[in-house]
């Protein structure tokens, strides 16, 4: 007996064979594409990412510079006018970007500075320049400077040019030569503003000079030395 046995092709095997070969192939195409376009979009970022960094960069360079080039100079710190007598008070300090050919007033000044005269009215925050300071500590009109040599205990230690003090007539000890008031009206008492302050060497007296009115300093010219004494007031008393 013969048995005829006929194959049929795996067709359902083929099938899904060649559909899973798809899958996978497609499943490759998507990831491909995927990283590609991820590559695409970071590109982009990093270069942002690189010229933030320059930006910033180039920002600290200019503010590292400008900064390099500020100098600390005096300027005022309310209006002053024409004759006012500069006290610390008055100053402030600035710092700036200088021009060269600007003439300023170094912050490290400030001591020869106060005590000394405004040539021109000038406005809160103004600069001074040395063309606006009076030379020397020349007095203005109806002002005198006059000079008192005095001992410790004569005056404050605190007293520094600009200081605003009063000047008083303090009769000397018992038994020493007492001077009369030096004015008709009896005053006793002067107001001032100190202009400089020096400690001669090897010497156990200081030298306080102050700007009066001038009838005021010619009083106190006239007392005899040792008499007199310095009281510091506040920095508007006059």
């Amino acid at each position: 007996m013969t048995t005829n046995v006929t194959s049929q092709p795996d067709t359902d095997r083929s099938t899904t064979s060649a559909t899973t070969g798809r899958w996978v192939a497609d499943g490759k195409k998507t990831g491909s594409r995927l990283r590609g376009t991820g590559r695409r979009r970071s590109i982009p970022h990093l270069l942002l990412g690189a010229l933030l960094v320059l930006a910033c960069a180039a920002a600290f360079l200019v503010v590292s510079l400008n900064s390099d080039n500020r100098v600390p100079v005096l300027a005022l710190a309310r209006p002053v006018s024409v004759g006012h007598v500069l006290t610390t008070q008055d100053l402030r300090q600035a710092s700036v970007i200088v021009d060269p050919e600007v003439s300023v007033v170094d912050a490290r000044r400030a001591g020869s500075v106060v005590g000394r005269t405004i040539s021109t009215s000038l406005p809160a925050g103004a600069l001074l320049t040395p063309d606006t300071i009076g030379g020397g500590n020349m007095p203005t009109a109806g002002q005198a400077i006059a000079a008192l040599s005095l001992k410790a205990g004569q005056f404050p230690p605190e007293v520094s040019p600009g200081t605003h003090v009063s000047v008083v007539f303090a009769p000397g000890p018992a038994g020493g030569t007492v001077a009369s008031p030096p004015t008709p009206d009896s005053t006793t008492s002067w107001p001032a503003v100190v202009t400089n302050v020096t400690s001669p060497p090897n010497e156990q007296t200081t030298v306080v000079s102050m700007q009066f009115t001038e009838a005021a300093a010619r009083q106190v010219a006239a007392v005899p030395a040792g008499q007199l004494s310095i009281v510091m007031l506040s920095g508007g008393s006059r």
